[in-house]
Formats: structure tokens, C-alpha cells, sequence
């Protein structure tokens, strides 16, 4: 049985599941160096993607699509595409459920998909996490947080016994989409006013608050103000969505009066903590008051799903016996999750998946001066400890969602405060903004505090005494770091790297940050990296390019 979901909206995708297992999954922005959170655009591009991994339409079983919120002329529920050079709408289900049932299955027909399905956005994140969590391959339990842009917060439960999925509360009223909306009131993250209804300010939103999280290192957090914020969520807490932005709008125009004496950084610190505390207390109140047996697995997704700090609070809290968040799970899982859910809805619970089955990368057309050489891993990672140089690394697939895990990286000695610097230059960033250490499994613990695997960079973690000496280039200005660890057991080609570079140093970490254009998907090839020049060195399947200028 072949499933292949299609994600048409923001951060579109495209992803198959053949009888339980992720054969791949392309998201858009990844292809041809597209835009951050691109859509699918063209429906062609599904025949597209198909093809280039041997597949026709006609080799899928079953067309499923991500549902949405936007309504066409006749009061249903679309998604605005274009099909043979035309645009068309694509009828989907709605966002979220209304009528109890989270994996109501809606079915349509067209646009070359034959009868398609879709099911609630909501769902995708729903089904997609908990299908991709070990607790499914172990025949588990869970329970599902899902908060993303247009929702609350909705605690569901997910029996694997029976495959019975049920809602179990709306957690607190706040909409996730509020952070960024709160952060895009004040300095650093005003939109430009020209954006405003376009599709930059779309994805301007989207981007802040990843880069407001880091932000909020440069701030305090005022837990007097929490009171505050409790008035303004309570004036607030009933407008629509596209109003989220009005407590933010409060708060920027009567800062003075109502927190006097924080900074931008501060406020957004202390909002970000005011969230995270809200909700580790509903949750804890869900759970504890309706099921007080305890020993519950929690399954995490939706965009918010990527906040360190609320993920690390949560798992802190001692309330759940095991939290997992795969690495998508925002909509760039979407494709996943909207197939997953066929999938569960025809008896399997569990999907086998690997995190690199994005697309493959190429080679393209170099420019004029680069040369090429054969190069292993081993003579990679003796480089980068002689020339103290960063590394374009591009290898075998694209990893899944918005993170650089190794595949897609830069790579680069963190030996030094001036790498930092120097990665966040070429990459024109911030320079508030963190480099992510990559460091081997077994020897996490002793550098990183606690420390625990986390393949995906979903937790917080800190430094061990006498290591943030050693790499300071991965050190945040709050003293963490969004680290990605990476098992020697791993076949892939940044282990190898990784684990001869701790051999001739003695120092099992490397910087780590996403090898892109500004405001791109990941590199599809080396060409592309090329061109960009942003680095000397680019190492790609046992070859080294290097540019003699």
C-alpha cells in the first residue's frame, strides 16, 4: 500500500509511506534553493517528485492532502494551487475538528489525485508525531500535545491497543502563532510596513520565533510581570486569531506604565517564560487531575514543538515517565503526518522512518577555479583541525524538518569565540544568534549538562565545568546550547568525521549550523554552495571542492 501525502499550503511537501515505512519526504523550500515555508505551488510538482524517486501517480494507492483553514467563493474549505498552468482551488478538510472525531476522513476528487482524502491539519501533527515516537513502535500509549500557529494548545490521548484517539482538552487559551506575534511588536523584529498582506510578511512571521528565542538570551526574565501579562491575556483572550497580535499591541503601547524598565530583549524573555510556565501547569493539571495513575509517555507536535525551552521545562517536570518530538514537528512534517494518518487509519500504528529521506544531493556545475580531490572522512576531519577552517558538509538525503543535522551542515572546529562570529557573518545572521554543537552520544555527558541524547536538537541543554573554555564557538549568551548528539553506531558521514576528529583532538564537538542560502531551503548540490562562496572548503561524498581564492 502506497500513501502519498501532499502538504499544498506554507512549508509544502510531499511524502511517501509504503506499508508503514517513509520512503521519503521533499519539502519545497529544499528543492532548487526555494524560499523558507515555500508551497507546493504547482500540483505538477507532485508527478515531479514521484519521478525522481522512479514512481508515477499511478503507483500510489492513495492520494491524501493536509488540511486547512482558508474557505473559497463557495464557503469550503481550499487550498489556492495552480494545475495545469491555471489556478484552481483544492478542496481539504477543515483545521481542526468540530464535531469530536480528531481523524475524521473527508474525501474529494480531482486535479489528477483521483478520490483523494484529507484530514484536519490538526491531525497531521496529531497522528504524524505520535506514529513517528517510540511509543508506537513499542505498542504505547501517549499522550499528544499539539499547539501550532492558529490553535491552543489540545491535549489528545492515543490508544495503540485500539487505535481509539481522543481529545482530552484545549490547555489554555492562547494561540501559538502569539509569541511571534508579541516579538514582531518590538525591536529587533518590526515587520517592514511595505510586507504587510504579502507573502514576505508571511514568512517573516514564520521565521520570528525561532530567532526570538534566541533573543531572549540577551534579556532577564521578570517573573513580577507574569501578573501582568495575566491581565492582558485575560482582556485579550477571546479575540480571533487574526487579531493574536493585540496583546503584543497593548503591551508595546503602554510598556511604560505597564513594565517599565525591561528591554525588548527582556519582554520577550519574560513573555516566552510566561508561556512556558502556563503551559507546563495546564498540562500538569490535565494530566494529574484526569489520570493520576501517572508512568504517561507524552508525544509532542505542532510549531511550538520547537521551543527548547518549553520542551526542556516540560521534560524537567518529572510529570511524564518519557517526552519524544521528532525532528518535524512543525509542518514541515506535514506531508508526513497527513499520510500517517491513512495509514493509521487503515491499522498500522508505527512508522518506520530514518531522518535523512529528504532529497538526494548532486553535484550541478561548478563554477570556474574550484578544484576538486578525493578526500575520506578521516583526512575531512584532519583538515578542519589544521586549518581551523569552516566545512560546507553535503551528503547522501536532506534531513527531515527545519534543522541542519549533518547532512546539510556547515561543520567547524568550536575551538575559538571567533568562529561563532565568523559562521554567523557568512551566514549574514545576528550575532546573538547561537551555533549549535554536534557532539558524539557516548561522550555527551561528560561535556554537556544533562547531556541526554537528543538527535534532533529539541532540548536545552549546558555546559559541564572547563568546557565552555574548551568550545566556546557553541556556547549561547545564556550559557546553553542546542545540541544535536549523533550515535557512533550511525552510518552516516558526519559520525565518521565527528568520531576521527575527537580521535586527533580529544574533542568530540563540532560546530554545526544549516548550509543554505539566506532565507533558503538546505543546498540541493554542491554547485549551489558554489556559488554562495561563503566558504573555502566543500566536502560532498568522499570528494573535496576547494576554492583557490
Amino acid at each position: 500500500m502506497r500513501i502519498c501525502g501532499i502538504k499544498a499550503s506554507h512549508d509544502g511537501g510531499v511524502a511517501v509511506i509504503e506499508d508503514g515505512r517513509l520512503l521519503f519526504s521533499y519539502e519545497i523550500e529544499k528543492l532548487k534553493n526555494g524560499e523558507r515555508y515555500s508551497s507546493l505551488g504547482n500540483l505538477e510538482r507532485v508527478t515531479e517528485i514521484l519521478a525522481a524517486e522512479g514512481l508515477s501517480p499511478g503507483d500510489i494507492d492513495q492520494f491524501v492532502v493536509d488540511g486547512w483553514y482558508t474557505k473559497d467563493a463557495a464557503g469550503e474549505v481550499a487550498v489556492d494551487v495552480h494545475a495545469g498552468g491555471l489556478p484552481v482551488q483544492l478542496r481539504v478538510a477543515p483545521y481542526v475538528e468540530s464535531d469530536g472525531d480528531p481523524l475524521r476522513r473527508h474525501t474529494f476528487s480531482g486535479h489528477g489525485l483521483g478520490d483523494y482524502a484529507s484530514y484536519h491539519h490538526v491531525a497531521n501533527h496529531l497522528i504524524g508525531t505520535y506514529c513517528s515516537s517510540p511509543f508506537a513502535a513499542r505498542g504505547e500509549d501517549a499522550f499528544v500535545l499539539v499547539w501550532d500557529g492558529i490553535i491552543t494548545p489540545r491535549l489528545y490521548l492515543v490508544r495503540a491497543a485500539t487505535r481509539e484517539v481522543t481529545f482530552v482538552e484545549a490547555l489554555m487559551p492562547v494561540f501559538g502563532g502569539s509569541f511571534a506575534a508579541f516579538c514582531a511588536r518590538f525591536e529587533p523584529y518590526l515587520p517592514d510596513t511595505d510586507d504587510i498582506a504579502s507573502d514576505r510578511f508571511i514568512r517573516h512571521h514564520l521565521s520570528v520565533a525561532g530567532k526570538a528565542m534566541a533573543y531572549a538570551a540577551k534579556g532577564r526574565v521578570e517573573t513580577e510581570a507574569f501578573a501582568v501579562f495575566d491581565d492582558l491575556m485575560a482582556e485579550f483572550s477571546d479575540l480571533p486569531v487574526d487579531n493574536v497580535g493585540a496583546l503584543g499591541d497593548k503591551a508595546a503601547a503602554n510598556r511604560d506604565e505597564l513594565l517599565p524598565g525591561l528591554s525588548n530583549a527582556d519582554l520577550i524573555a519574560t513573555y516566552q517564560a510566561y508561556l512556558g510556565h502556563n503551559l507546563l501547569e495546564r498540562l500538569t493539571s490535565a494530566v494529574r487531575s484526569r489520570f493520576p495513575d501517572g508512568g504517561h509517555n507524552l508525544v509532542m507536535g505542532g510549531g511550538c514543538a520547537l521551543n527548547i525551552k518549553w520542551n526542556s521545562a516540560i521534560r524537567a517536570s518529572g510529570v511524564f515517565r518519557e517526552v519524544f518530538i521528532p525532528p518535524f514537528p512543525n509542518d514541515a512534517g506535514a506531508a508526513i503526518g497527513t499520510a500517517a494518518c491513512e495509514m493509521f487509519r487503515r491499522g498500522r500504528t508505527a512508522l518506520e522512518w530514518n531522518v535523512y529521506s529528504g532529497p538526494r544531493i548532486t553535484t550541478g556545475t561548478l563554477p570556474d577555479g574550484w578544484r576538486s580531490r578525493p578526500c575520506d572522512e578521516r583526512q575531512l576531519a584532519a583538515l578542519l583541525h589544521a586549518e581551523d577552517e569552516p566545512v560546507v558538509v553535503l551528503s547522501g538525503r536532506a534531513e527531515l524538518g527545519p534543522r541542519a543535522l549533518g547532512n546539510r551542515s556547515i561543520i567547524a572546529p568550536a575551538t575559538s569565540t571567533r568562529m561563532k562570529d565568523r559562521l554567523n557573518d557568512i551566514k549574514n545572521r545576528a550575532q546573538y544568534r547561537p551555533v549549535a554543537p554536534i557532539c558524539l552520544e557516548d561522550r555527551a555527558q561528560e561535556v554537556f549538562d544533562p547531556g541526554t541524547p537528543d538527535p534532533y536538537m529539541i532540548f536545552e541543554h549546558r555546559m559541564r565545568p572547563g568546557w565552555a573554555e574548551r568550545v566556546p564557538a557553541v556556547v549561547h549568551l545564556d550559557g546553553t546550547a542546542r545540541l544535536q548528539t549523533i550515535a557512533s553506531t550511525q552510518d552516516t558521514a558526519t559520525v565518521r568525521i565527528l568520531t576521527a576528529y575527537a580521535e586527533i583532538t580529544g574533542i568530540p564537538v563540532l560546530c554545526n549550523t544549516s548550509a543554505n542560502l539566506e532565507g533558503r531551503g538546505f543546498f540541493p548540490d554542491v554547485e549551489s554552495a558554489a556559488r554562495w562562496g561563503g566558504t573555502r572548503y566543500i566536502w560532498s561524498e568522499g570528494t573535496l571542492y576547494t576554492n583557490p581564492a
